[in-house]
């Protein structure tokens, strides 16, 4: 079954999601199997297609207009095919691009294994970055006791750790030497800064 996702980036009605609705019919998604979003690309809150992932089931294929339709950008993308990967679901590109991308093709299936490739390496690199970061900061005598509050190092490894979808926050709190709440106050869920983080990180250590 084809589950549809189209995505205009302004929510003020100057840009319509006909086009977008018209290629996914005729590609054969029905009517209410299509998700949207009136959102800029950039933004993490994307209630549309946080439905749209949630009603993937396996053997589904997510279909799109063209790839810039769902991912913010190349780092985000190649979660997102994990995601799909993960859920047994496919990923059908219509336009643009990424219309070679159809894992009912060979060719598809091609592409769509070499993101999910990409989305391995990535996580590989981020455990690496972390367990490197913490060897350092254990050799700077950073075991025992809570430190009071994060500073510019341990916020650039937790960044890093968090950006990886299977992060446990409350094991990193720990290895980091704070508390859960103490790191929920300076990084997103998904790595990137809050504004506590971001002024952390634009003034220097602290």
């Amino acid at each position: 079954m084809l589950i549809g996702y189209a995505r205009v980036s302004k929510a003020d009605g100057s840009q319509l999601l006909d086009l977008q609705r018209d290629a996914l019919a005729a590609a054969g998604v029905e009517p209410a199997r299509i998700y949207e979003d009136r959102a800029s690309g950039r933004k993490d809150q994307r209630p549309g297609l946080t439905e749209c992932l949630k009603a993937l089931q396996p053997g589904n294929t997510l279909a799109v207009w063209k790839l810039d339709r769902l991912g913010r950008d190349l780092k985000h993308l190649v979660g997102l095919v994990d995601t799909l990967r993960e859920k047994g679901a496919g990923l059908r590109v219509l336009a643009g691009a990424g219309a070679e991308i159809d894992t009912t093709t060979a060719n598809g299936r091609l592409v769509f294994g070499i993101f999910a490739s990409l989305a391995e390496f990535e996580r590989e690199l981020i455990a690496e970055r972390t367990r490197a970061g913490l060897a350092a900061a254990r050799a700077r005598g950073r075991n025992g006791g809570r430190p009071r509050k994060m500073d510019r190092e341990m916020l650039c490894m937790a960044m890093a750790a968090m950006a990886d979808r299977g992060a446990q926050a409350k094991d990193l709190a720990h290895r980091l030497g704070i508390s859960t709440t103490t790191l929920y106050m300076y990084v997103n869920g998904d790595g990137s800064p809050k504004a506590p983080g971001q002024a952390l990180l634009d003034g220097g250590a602290r």
